[in-house]
């Protein structure tokens, strides 16, 4: 019988989907003068938000609203919420509501707090997704028509993440996740290999370009993207809400909805990765999906074997697609029992842990003890419990580059 080890003696834990808050006077400061008007910046407005149809809406200029951090970027108006990053308050302050910087923890945007905070919450190692207007994927970036400013904005951003971010003190703790102008496939090509070459481990990107008016997988046009992935190393994170869409199952649904289905457009494009044949040019491409949870995979592969083997989907494939998964596809959890009890159908060695620092999911201070309920109740011995807090994560990630041990 296995024996999971004491909470005490868990190894130091490998995050891999925390969240960082773009420093608000970045692009002023980077940016040429001729597109600094038009770039990102910072209004404090009264505000209030709302959540319908599986987005969230602003009312701006409210006189009896919360003061609230606005992003404008060219024609884009976008609030900073207390959900974006309440972390570490108390939980009756989890609310979507309008917010300013001021009110989150400076680890949500002070790279010596990020560290101490990850000091206090036994985490050693955390690759971070960007969290306000840039989006989950960049979509902030390529939404612009002004493709030349979407393209500086988003340089700078790469740049201030793998240099200032992930740099100095956060050299192989903070781990660099970049982003790509996903207007142009041969652009962000270029910006994989311009990226790789300075430190970057691993892009964002969506789960479904085609919900966000892009090519989908099926067209290849995507393939100089994934070659430049293989060629670097790199690896293809997706976060949910990626696709710019959060599930959700009608117009009046609320976000409770929503959040219960995170797991849907992972499904879809763990599909669409194999039936497109993408996994099967590129032998070697990693995949990750964060904050999506594990236990739909079992299920996922079932059914696309079955599918396979019928031999009616209008695919034709040489392996069957579960095999496409191991030591591919990475599924991040920060609370799925049931997948960690799965784990023999998903294969131990594709379950990554996350703490989701600073987001109302997000398991700090207490991750070690989350890590620990888990695998207790899962039944996990020491092996795998240094498979799940790194060891899975150092393959994903490549992490031996940054010095980082499994």
């Amino acid at each position: 019988m296995s024996v999971t080890p004491p909470e005490s003696e868990f190894p130091d834990i490998i995050s891999v989907d925390d969240h960082v808050l773009e420093p608000q006077d970045l692009w002023q400061r980077e940016l040429p003068v001729s597109m600094k008007e038009r770039g990102p910046r910072v209004v404090r407005e009264r505000a209030k938000l709302s959540f319908e149809g599986g987005a969230i809406h602003l009312a701006r200029d409210v006189p009896d609203g919360d003061w609230c951090d606005i992003w404008l970027f060219d024609d884009l108006v976008l609030p900073t919420g207390m959900l974006h990053a309440c972390g570490g308050l108390p939980v009756d302050q989890h609310e979507n509501r309008p917010a300013i910087y001021d009110e989150f923890r400076p680890g949500t945007y002070d790279q010596a707090a990020r560290l101490a905070d990850m000091d206090e919450g036994h985490v050693e190692v955390s690759i971070n997704y960007p969290n306000t207007f840039p989006r989950f994927a960049g979509q902030g970036f390529a939404e612009r028509a002004d493709h030349e400013l979407g393209l500086a904005c988003l340089q700078i951003y790469n740049d201030w993440m793998i240099e200032e971010w992930c740099g100095g003190a956060g050299a192989g703790r903070l781990i660099p996740l970049t982003v790509v102008p996903l207007w142009d496939p041969d652009l962000a090509a270029d910006e994989v290999r311009r990226c790789a070459a300075k430190g970057s481990a691993s892009i964002a990107f969506s789960e479904n370009p085609s919900k966000l008016g892009y090519p989908s997988l099926y067209t290849g046009k995507w393939d100089p993207v994934f070659q430049a992935c293989v060629e670097t190393d790199t690896t293809v994170s997706m976060h949910i809400g990626s696709s710019s869409s959060m599930p959700s199952t009608s117009p009046d649904a609320p976000l409770a909805v929503s959040m219960s289905l995170n797991a849907h457009n992972a499904q879809g494009s763990l599909a669409d990765f194999i039936w497109s044949r993408t996994l099967e040019r590129f032998p070697t491409l990693k995949l990750a999906y964060a904050e999506s949870q594990v236990g739909w995979m079992p299920f996922q592969m079932e059914r696309m074997d079955g599918v396979w083997h019928e031999g009616v989907g209008g695919v034709e494939l040489p392996h069957p697609p579960s095999s496409y998964v191991r030591d591919r596809v990475f599924g991040c959890i920060f609370d799925d029992l049931h997948g960690l009890k799965s784990r023999d159908e998903i294969g131990m060695g594709q379950i990554v842990f996350e703490m989701d620092y600073p987001h109302p999911n997000g398991s700090w201070p207490g991750s070690r003890a989350v890590a620990h309920r888990l695998a207790e109740a899962a039944g996990l011995d020491a092996d795998e419990v240094r498979m799940l807090v790194r060891g899975n994560a150092v393959r994903a990630y490549g992490l031996e580059r940054f010095g980082v041990s499994a």
